[in-house]
């Protein structure tokens, strides 16, 4: 910082790209050492986590829902693997976060077709709400616009909520390929945020892919919250949430901050490459707490939900009981 202030700054904080790893290496401390050795063993800890709980889906859940859960639960896992490589190797940070945005992007599809199933699938969540309608004035899209219709459940309107999430799944490969290709020309540079850059245009387009990729499922959560309360949908939902926002807005914070020089320079690291570092640890540590919390959520078994047949025999029967009282051998008093 007194260097800064003197106007004679460390080549380092002048560096448009991060250190190797072996200039990294070298500048760390006996606790900056421990530090990288702690968050290390978390990372294998919630990969062995992992590995124990897919044992369990496999053994436990049906095989019709063993794929959306395995991908849902290992959202936390991977993102804290691409988080540790980032870290001891600073220079794969733009390609270790490629990769935990892409997966996180199927994971996000994979979550709506997990509140289907849970659901019994298309066909039965159809008859559950065939005179139902989904509320789409709901978040991140358009929570505000409370003057909006509801839509009709159809499969039609379904097919669209599918298609909303699926095309996040699929552009945000697509679009990070491209920002490879840019980069390897000269054209991408992930700090670089004037209008003239590549990055600011593809982030651009890559949040509003997101927001149209979040809003069905949240009108999904909006409709089915009530029915899955006993598939714990609303703490599985709040997770889903968790790593949203740690993923992707604390990392866009942090990046801001360093690009505005409040995130000081630390030789070898700039402002810029200790942002990102300071990104990818704390991930490590939440990605672990994470990936603790969803094995206890995800491991209670729950019974698979009546068909709408059933449900609809017995409030008829609950209406013929509660013309009189039932004693305890089930006769009528």
């Amino acid at each position: 910082m007194e260097g800064e202030a003197n106007g004679t700054l460390h080549p380092s904080c002048r560096a448009t790209e991060p250190p190797y790893s072996q200039e990294l290496l070298q500048s760390l401390d006996l606790p900056g050492r421990f530090l990288f050795a702690i968050l290390t063993l978390m990372t294998l800890i919630a990969n062995l986590v992992f590995i124990e709980e897919v044992v369990y889906i496999y053994r436990k859940i049906s095989s019709s829902k063993r794929s959306v859960i395995i991908w849902i639960n290992a959202a936390a896992p991977v993102i804290a693997t691409t988080s540790c490589f980032g870290m001891w190797i600073p220079r794969a940070t733009m390609f270790t976060d490629f990769t935990a945005a892409v997966f996180f992007a199927i994971v996000i599809h994979k979550f709506l077709m997990m509140m289907i199933k849970e659901c019994g699938g298309q066909k039965l969540l159809l008859r559950r709400f065939e005179n139902g309608h989904f509320k789409i004035s709901t978040g991140p899209c358009c929570c505000c616009c409370l003057c909006l219709p509801r839509v009709r459940i159809t499969r039609r309107t379904l097919f669209w909520l599918k298609l909303g999430t699926f095309q996040f799944a699929f552009l945000r490969p697509m679009l990070m390929f491209l920002s490879i290709v840019l980069w390897t020309n000269g054209n991408y540079t992930l700090y670089n945020l004037s209008p003239k850059g590549a990055a600011i245009w593809i982030n651009c387009f890559v949040g509003v892919l997101t927001i149209l990729a979040l809003w069905p499922v949240g009108i999904m959560f909006q409709q089915v919250r009530t029915l899955l309360i006993c598939k714990k949908i609303i703490p599985k939902f709040a997770l889903y949430q968790f790593i949203l926002i740690l993923n992707h807005l604390q990392g866009a914070v942090i990046n801001i901050l360093a690009m505005q020089r409040i995130i000081s320079c630390a030789p070898p690291l700039s402002s810029s490459a200790r942002g990102a570092h300071m990104t990818q640890q704390l991930l490590i540590m939440e990605m672990f707490l994470i990936t603790l919390i969803s094995r206890m959520v995800y491991r209670r078994r729950c019974d698979d939900l009546e068909p709408p047949e059933r449900m609809a025999e017995e409030v008829g029967d609950n209406k013929i009981i509660l013309n009189g009282a039932v004693n305890e051998d089930g006769l009528r008093v």
